[in-house]
């Protein structure tokens, strides 16, 4: 079952990259916190919502190509980040600075 079902069931795909990104970067950050902090029900939960929006972001059809490649790099990224030999808080504040440009574009667009 998804944690994002009414996303999953279509909404996601009317959001545009910047969006998209912005939300996936607010799961991030969420998931961050929480790893500095040992929380681990909280990274867990937020570690879930994150990696459920970077998969719907790399199958939407609108992004086929580059932009879908780019995203699956962006997963290893976060990925590495939390679950890689040598997590680094300086590499998660480099990518939440990363994901803060897409939420300024979001919201920019409104």
């Amino acid at each position: 079952m998804a944690i994002h079902e009414s996303l999953a069931q279509g909404r996601w795909f009317q959001l545009t990259l910047a969006e998209q990104l912005a939300n996936v970067g607010s799961e991030f950050h969420r998931a961050s916190k929480a790893f500095q902090a040992q929380n681990s029900t909280r990274f867990n939960h937020a570690a879930d919502r994150m990696l459920e929006l970077i998969n719907l972001t790399a199958s939407d059809p609108r992004w086929f190509g580059p932009k879908t490649r780019e995203i699956t790099r962006l997963k290893e990224s976060m990925c590495t980040e939390f679950w890689g030999d040598a997590p680094s808080i300086h590499s998660q504040a480099a990518l939440d600075r990363y994901f803060t440009y897409f939420a300024i574009a979001a919201r920019k667009n409104k």
